[in-house]
């Protein structure tokens, strides 16, 4: 099996979109039924840099966001808020595969992206044309725009960034006008009204840094006042789980949660302090002010982690934990932060997100929301559609603080998110795997990998 991915022309992927849903009311596998229908009376909806979201979620940087077809599948399924694949100035690289363990809690080994920078930048910009093309197809309310956010996600050092090649995805992103008319002439005979569609030719005007684990708390912040005051950017940094505090992550994970999973010293000596945050974050608000672009923080990162599984290769010594176990840390760590703050930070949130806790992420003032790990179990993208329905039970009135507080404090207790190492889940069957004529194919339940 080739493990390397193979880019699709955009008129080949609006063939195939229409061929789709002429044919079967289905756009890559997904009915219909599951596409989410924007209303401008959804309460859910909401304000960011100027733009409005008709969902106050989205898809993490990460495996949804790096194909066309990925973060189409993922906008078709109510995904508006868009943190694009993490791009770097390194973009030849060797990834470990498998690279991604989502059986229970996630664990990855993965990087940035698997496609060098000029793809990317391709892939995101075939997303955006068609995205506003499909809006036009279904005839959606396009009365706010096109209701759907591209952030962009870019690493990992200073001197990576203002390489050439990084430079050039900052300015395509910012003006795609020259290959945005080449891609819209491409579509033309497939869907003729193309012409008629208002494509913006700025796709982002924001931004999340993505630092390493361990990056000194002086590069992070150099990096962040440089997009702020040099790229004008709306930008977001996005921190590590370790900035809780070796001794309350640690109580969180392996004593209340039950976990067995073993962060390192390391973990904790190389990576951001509080005492080293708190002034960083307070000096980006006060240079956003001036340059009059928004600051904000995501929480949370994955978490470094030793290797203890036979699923990664040998020579990574190290997996990053996501998911449902990190979730409790993350809040705790939102509620330390925002009473530091008042009240008053800015913070987005993606740590074991689901249908279950979204509405009560979204009653904590914590948004956008961005998710993965969830879409990467069974059902895939398809999940999305309870997250609606979740979002429903939002109260628009509520303290933000006061509720933050209080689910901090319950999350910790709540069975949901405790390890049970007797009932391991295995999305995996015991159906054999033939090469042809599957009855009921094993892979459509569960990704061979």
């Amino acid at each position: 099996m080739d493990d390397k991915f193979n880019i699709i022309k955009i008129e080949h992927l609006l063939t195939i979109i229409l061929n789709d849903y002429n044919e079967r009311k289905e756009i890559f596998g997904i009915p219909e039924a599951l596409f989410f229908k924007p209303s401008v009376n959804d309460k859910f909806r909401m304000h960011r840099y100027g733009q409005t979201l008709e969902t106050p979620f989205g898809v993490a940087a990460g495996p949804q966001t790096q194909l066309a077809q990925n973060i189409i599948s993922a906008w078709l399924c109510g995904a508006r808020y868009i943190e694009l694949k993490t791009i770097q100035t390194l973009d030849e690289l060797n990834i470990s595969k498998p690279c991604i363990d989502m059986q229970d809690e996630g664990y990855n080994c993965e990087w940035s992206q698997e496609l060098k920078i000029k793809e990317s930048y391709e892939e995101y910009l075939k997303a955006w044309i068609i995205i506003h093309l499909l809006k036009h197809k279904f005839n959606w309310d396009s009365s706010e725009g096109i209701g759907t956010i591209f952030n962009m996600s870019v690493g990992y050092n200073l001197e990576g960034i203002l390489k050439d090649n990084v430079q050039w995805f900052f300015k395509k992103m910012s003006d795609c006008s020259e290959e945005k008319q080449h891609f819209i002439q491409a579509q033309q005979p497939l869907y003729p009204d193309i012409i008629k569609i208002n494509i913006p030719s700025q796709i982002s005007n924001n931004v999340t840094l993505s630092t390493m684990h361990g990056c000194p708390p002086d590069e992070i912040e150099k990096i962040a006042h440089y997009l702020i005051t040099d790229k004008k950017l709306h930008t977001t940094v996005k921190l590590n789980p370790t900035l809780l505090g070796a001794n309350e992550l640690r109580t969180i994970l392996n004593q209340k949660l039950g976990f067995k999973t073993n962060v390192p010293d390391i973990a904790f000596e190389h990576d951001l302090k509080y005492k080293d945050a708190v002034p960083m974050i307070k000096n980006l608000q006060q240079a956003a002010t001036q340059n009059k672009v928004q600051f904000s923080i995501k929480l949370t990162n994955t978490l470094e982690s030793i290797n203890h599984k036979n699923i990664f290769p040998p020579n990574e010594k190290m997996m990053y934990m996501s998911g449902r176990a990190l979730h409790p840390i993350s809040i705790n760590l939102a509620k330390k932060l925002q009473n530091e703050f008042n009240g008053q930070l800015d913070i987005s949130f993606s740590a074991g997100v689901d249908a279950f806790n979204i509405h009560h992420v979204f009653n904590c003032g914590l948004r956008p929301i961005t998710v993965s790990s969830d879409l990467l179990k069974p059902g895939g993208y398809g999940r999305m559609v309870q997250y609606i329905e979740s979002l429903q039970n939002i109260d628009t009135s509520v303290d933000k603080l006061a509720y933050l507080n209080h689910y901090a404090d319950t999350v910790l207790d709540d069975a949901h998110y405790k390890d049970n190492p007797f009932q391991e889940p295995n999305i995996k069957n015991n159906l054999p795997l033939g090469y042809f004529d599957c009855v009921h194919a094993p892979c459509i339940d569960a990704c061979a990998t």
